[in-house]
């Protein structure tokens, strides 16, 4: 090959390499990287991309230059003549995309195995899915439930998840991680923040009608604020005032996800208006306490017209406590008639 010829494809390749190499680079494909797991996965992205762009570079510098080097004349209708074939070249191009491929490989294995370890005192966190809401409980807080994830920045946390009812995921962008959560088995994720900010927890996977709305939120902050956060929703919890403590349940358990209650500031459109409460107990011929207390365990007692059935978790009326019921019961009732 003339010299002109390997300094054509060097500069068509240049070019090509160049353009892919801006794209990839000034174009925002990801969001911000948020944990010290998101950086790992990242690097195995960037690393997957370098090389294809130098890949498509010899690849499109090799199309190009023969398009024009190698072009037919307009009344040239003969074949061209028979070639066959370059055993070392054959041999080349099948070992550098295996050795490609391996290298991808074994960086991808070692990101997962160091992705996998939680490392010392790790936070654990129950994570619990069902139509159409997540639930997060810390053990080390007695069991205190959240419908916010809340972690504190730079320590290892293991979730720990299952599912209620049908197959879920959990996925945070910002983190980069998506794991199924499987009805009957637990599934596990580690997360160690490195961020300090509030992202979208999000269902990743087609779970039934209010898929699009199963969205919630993971906050990072400081270690000292994460301890403040405990102890002040489990002073929350435990409240004689059913305005504090019927709040906290409402919200620990994600029930504005489907539903509008002023007084929470939620607006669900999936079940029934909340501030409604006694427009639908008249129309149940129920009177309001019992009606409110029966939605909650029994869902399917009643169905409010226009609503659709079997979309409200009936496990409510195991999962909570005598007082939490007591105290949502109350909440809405009183939220319902401020409404």
């Amino acid at each position: 090959m003339r010299r002109g010829s390997i300094a054509s494809l060097l500069a068509i390749g240049v070019v090509a390499g160049g353009i892919a190499a801006a794209a990839a680079v000034l174009l925002p494909w990801l969001p911000t990287d948020a944990s010290r797991e998101a950086g790992r996965i990242d690097f195995v992205f960037w690393f997957v991309v370098i090389i294809c762009i130098v890949i498509f570079a010899i690849v499109a510098a090799a199309i190009l230059y023969s398009v024009v080097r190698f072009r037919a004349a307009p009344d040239d209708l003969e074949d061209g003549p028979p070639i066959h074939g370059h055993t070392a070249l054959e041999i080349t191009w099948t070992l550098i995309p295996t050795l490609l491929v391996t290298a991808i490989g074994i960086a991808s294995a070692i990101v997962l195995s160091r992705n996998d370890a939680a490392g010392k005192d790790p936070l654990r966190v129950n994570v619990t899915a069902q139509q159409f809401t997540f639930s997060f409980s810390y053990p080390a807080a007695n069991g205190l439930t959240s419908g916010t994830l809340m972690l504190p920045e730079g320590r290892s946390t293991v979730l720990h998840m299952t599912s209620k009812d049908v197959i879920h995921a959990f996925f945070v962008p910002e983190f980069r991680q998506n794991e199924d959560v499987l009805p009957g088995m637990s599934t596990t994720l580690v997360i160690t923040p490195t961020r300090l900010g509030t992202y979208p927890v999000i269902c990743n996977e087609l779970c039934g009608l209010g898929h699009a709305l199963m969205r919630t939120t993971v906050q990072v902050v400081t270690p000292t604020q994460f301890a403040k956060w405990l102890k002040s929703q489990s002073a929350a919890i435990s409240s004689p005032n059913p305005s504090v403590s019927g709040k906290a349940v409402f919200t620990n358990n994600g029930c504005g996800a489907c539903h509008t209650l002023t007084a929470s500031g939620s607006k669900g459109s999936i079940g029934p208006d909340l501030d409604k409460l006694l427009a639908y107990a008249a129309q149940a011929k129920q009177p309001l306490e019992p009606f409110v207390r029966q939605s909650i365990v029994a869902p399917n007692a009643y169905i409010q017209p226009g609503f659709p059935k079997n979309v409200m978790p009936q496990t409510f009326g195991s999962s909570l406590t005598k007082a939490q019921l007591d105290a949502l019961v109350q909440y809405l009732i009183s939220s319902s008639k401020k409404g």
